[in-house]
This record gives structure tokens, sequence and C-alpha cells, in this order.
């Protein structure tokens, strides 16, 4: 059988003897797109003779940043958490080879996988098999997203934590089912891996809110507030994303001028600026 990876998303669906007759259920969605010569999948062993290759490169000290070179499906940055009681992998890519396992090993090997949501799902199964069948957490609310079931899968209700002092907490917004990983640094100070909940700017000073990232489909203020309370209830200075974002420090201080300057704008504090009368 051969495990098939959407080529817009990167996410790994069900072994099948041909590729599957529908479209990938999540790039069909509203948050995600199909692209316009239609649908068209993947293997890794493909993707492998293509060229891919991972790469491996440190973030900060007990955090490695994982991305494939060229990029596939959405071109997400893994991130995989050291910690004396086992590596987690955050938002694992689509892709992985003998070379890119054997890099992770040698930092520890991954004893569980999360992702942030269903986007992020990359080979998540994939990996697992490749660590003695480490768990893989999925939050309940987003399981029905789940493309390729597997009993390495481990639904979540709220919370987990997956290796001791890494938290797993759903927050909502993207989908009902998004959450961040939540850490302590070597430098003691909270870390924050944020997925597609929050995203960072270039500046590396603000945070955006989004339903969709590439159909700029705004949440509600409301939603926006909330998922901003929810984040700031967790201790953090510094912040990652999944696409190499990040807010280097005061990082809990700059989402919450973030959603009050998203929440002032969208509930219309601001329309005198516009020029539209």
């Amino acid at each position: 059988m051969t495990v098939w990876i959407c080529r817009t998303c990167a996410v790994e669906h069900a072994d099948t003897e041909v590729p599957p007759t529908a479209t990938c259920a999540i790039c069909s969605d509203e948050r995600q797109y199909v692209r316009p010569e239609g649908q068209r999948w993947t293997t890794l062993e493909e993707l492998r003779a293509e060229g891919h290759r991972g790469r491996v490169e440190e973030v900060e000290p007990g955090l490695h940043g994982i991305t494939v070179e060229p990029s596939v499906g959405i071109g997400q940055r893994a991130l995989l958490v050291a910690t004396p009681g086992g590596n987690v992998l955050w938002d694992p890519v689509g892709y992985l080879d003998d070379e890119l396992v054997a890099e992770v090993r040698a930092l520890g090997g991954v004893a569980a996988v999360a992702s942030s949501h269903p986007h992020m799902f990359g080979a998540q199964v994939a990996w697992s098999r490749r660590f003695d069948d480490a768990p893989v957490l999925v939050v309940a609310a987003d399981a029905s997203w789940v493309q390729r079931p597997d009993p390495v899968i481990e639904l979540v209700q709220e919370t987990a934590e997956p290796v001791p002092g890494v938290r797993l907490v759903r927050i909502g917004g993207h989908f009902p089912g998004s959450a961040v990983l939540h850490l302590t640094g070597r430098d003691g100070r909270g870390v924050l891996l944020s997925g597609d909940t929050v995203v960072g700017t270039p500046d590396e000073h603000w945070v955006a809110f989004l339903r969709s990232y590439p159909n700029k489909i705004p949440l509600s203020a409301a939603v926006v507030a909330r998922v901003a309370d929810r984040v700031l209830a967790l201790d953090f200075d510094r912040l990652y994303d999944n696409v190499g974002g990040r807010v280097r420090q005061d990082a809990a201080a700059r989402v919450r001028r973030s959603a009050d300057r998203v929440v002032a704008w969208t509930r219309g504090d601001f329309d005198h600026l516009t020029g539209t009368g």
C-alpha cells in the first residue's frame, strides 16, 4: 500500500493502492485551497526522487526547526522541543527520509508528535512510525480532519503534557481545536509555540489572528479577544509560529497589544481613517 500525500497541504492520507479519487478535504475547506490545475497527489518516495531534503537548524537552545527544501505543501517549519524527559515534534512537516530521521535521532529522537491544527498534520503517522510508534496527539475537536487514521493517534480534550514540562493547550480560533505548545526555555523563561493561532509579523513586534491566512478571512473581534485571553493565561516571553515568525522578547505584551488593535479595527473604531465616508 502507498501513503498518499496531498501536493498542496502535504498532509498524509490513508494507505491505498491508488490515489484517493476525491479532493483533499483539508484543501477543499475555505481556510485552504485546491490549486487551479486541480487535486494532485504524491508520495514520500516521489518527493525523495525529486530531490527534496530536510534541514535542521537550532532556533534556540533546546529548540530546533525542521524545514524541507524545496518546500512541500504549505511549507511549515516543524519545531523539535528537546527536554530531559523526551522530545516533542511540533507541526511535523510532510516529508522525511533516512538522513532527516538520523539528524533528529541524534538530537534525542521523538517521544511524541503533536500539531497546532489540521493544516499542520503533515506526515504525522509516518514520523511516528520511524520513532517507535511515538504517540500522535490530536485535539478531539479536530479529530474529523485526520486523513490517515491510525492506532498511534491519541485524542486530547483541552490540554495534555506529552513529556514533563511541555503542555499542549487548546486555544481555538483558526480551528475549533487549534492549540499551542507551552514550555520553559533553557533560560527559565516561558516559550510559546503558537502554530497558526498567533502568527508573527516581519518586524517581530506584532502578531496576527485569522481564520484563513491564504484566503485572508478574518476572525471576529469577539473571537480574537477570547483567543488572546486564552493565550495570555500562559506565561511566556518568546513566541515562535509555524512559518518562521517570532517575537523574541515581551511576547505576551505584544500579543495583548496586537489583539487590542485587531479588535478595535474590526469593531469599527478606526473607520474614519479609511476614506470611505
